[in-house]
């Protein structure tokens, strides 16, 4: 639904008062369009004599980026779709014993489905990281601005879904679920960030 909304129509809809699309769809869309530009960079050296040696190196990226930014996109609607599930269990009623204890695991459950897309987003955004430093340091010169800014809004896609990761978490209180899965959350933002880190570091040099 949302992926196939034209850019105005998708950040009116953002920048409502309606509930959804939120937080997690934005980060969704700045990963994918991360991914788009490693893709681009592909495109512009594949064919070019002067990176011969690095072809094979861009197909790859180029068909592992676009893998990256459907899943990415399919991500939007996820996640759109699961914040929806969570309203839906919180006005559940709860008048009976028997409605409030089916309503709080109605929650807990739509809260732990509520943690998935963002998830993904994270692991997603951390191999297009890893592809843009690819595209960065072997990939058409002139568009090394674009492969760092790949980089750059992996890392803020990743470190935005993982606020929605953890405002879910919050309200579930149960460790075994939840410390595991903030630790894998963390362990990858820190992967992405000495990426990130790593690829300002050579654009700029080599900007001079």
């Amino acid at each position: 639904m949302y992926p196939e909304m034209p850019i105005e129509a998708f950040l009116t809809k953002l920048a409502s008062s309606a509930p959804e699309p939120g937080g997690g769809a934005a980060a969704a869309l700045a990963g994918a369009t991360g991914a788009a530009l490693i893709s681009m960079v592909a495109n512009l050296t594949l064919g070019k004599e002067k990176y011969t040696a690095v072809q094979g190196e861009m197909e790859e990226a180029r068909g592992r980026a676009e893998s990256l930014r459907a899943s990415l996109l399919a991500a939007i609607d996820r996640d759109a779709e699961s914040f929806r599930r969570v309203m839906d269990a919180y006005k559940l009623p709860r008048e009976t014993d028997e409605q409030k204890a089916a309503r709080k695991q109605a929650i807990q459950q739509a809260l732990r489905n509520a943690t998935k897309a963002p998830r993904e987003v994270v692991q997603l955004c951390r191999e297009a990281a890893d592809w843009s430093k690819v595209t960065a340091e072997k990939g058409n010169a002139q568009v090394i601005t674009d492969a760092a800014i790949a980089g750059i809004l992996a890392d803020a896609a990743a470190q935005s879904a993982a606020l929605n990761v953890r405002i879910n978490l919050g309200p579930i209180g149960d460790p075994a679920f939840t410390d595991p899965l903030w630790a894998e959350i963390q362990e990858s933002l820190e992967a992405i960030r000495i990426v990130r880190d790593e690829v300002l570091k050579f654009t700029y040099e080599k900007l001079g």
